[in-house]
C-alpha cells in the first residue's frame, strides 16, 4: 500500500470523530487507531469482523499504581487484547464500581485477534476498583478489576 494513501488516512482520522479506520486492498490492509497502534500489510486470509465496539468508559477508573489498588481479589487479564467494559457502544457496562458480582458473572470483554472473549468473575463479592480503561490495550496478567 502506498505511503501517501496511509498519510491521507491518518489526516482523515485526525480531522474526524472516528477512532479507528481499516482499509483492505487485495491481500494488504491498514488499520489505524487513534491513540493506538498502526497495523499494515496483514494477510487478508482471515475474515474481517465488524468495527471494534466502542462502549462508554467505566464510571470510575483507578490508576494502575500499586499504592492506589485496594485490597481484594484482583481479576487479571487472561490474554493480550483490547478491553471493553460493555457489549456495545450504547450498552451499559457489564459491572460498575460498588456492584455485587457472583462467580461466573461477566465483567468485561477482551478482543483478541478479532475474537470477543467474555471475562468472568472467579470470586463473589463487590467490585471495589476498575483498573482498565474502555477501548485500551491490556497485557497478559494485567489487573483489570479488584473484587472484595
Amino acid at each position: 500500500m502506498d505511503i501517501r494513501k496511509i498519510k491521507k488516512l491518518i489526516e482523515l482520522l485526525e480531522e474526524s470523530n472516528l477512532t479507528e479506520i481499516e482499509i483492505v486492498e487485495g491481500e494488504e490492509s491498514v488499520r489505524l487507531i487513534r491513540g493506538g497502534m498502526v497495523q499494515q500489510a496483514m494477510p487478508a486470509a482471515l475474515p474481517l469482523a465488524p468495527a471494534a465496539i466502542a462502549a462508554p468508559a467505566a464510571a470510575a477508573v483507578v490508576e494502575e499504581d500499586e499504592d492506589q489498588i485496594p485490597e481484594g481479589e484482583a481479576v487479571l487479564a487472561p490474554m493480550v487484547g483490547t478491553f471493553y467494559a460493555a457489549s456495545g457502544p450504547e450498552a451499559q457496562p457489564f459491572v460498575k464500581l460498588g456492584q455485587s458480582v457472583g462467580v461466573g458473572d461477566t465483567l468485561c470483554i477482551i478482543e483478541a485477534m478479532k475474537m470477543f472473549n467474555q471475562i468472568e468473575a472467579d470470586v463473589s463479592g463487590t467490585v471495589v476498583a476498575v483498573l482498565a480503561e474502555n477501548g485500551q490495550p491490556v497485557e497478559y496478567d494485567q489487573p483489570l478489576f479488584v473484587i472484595r
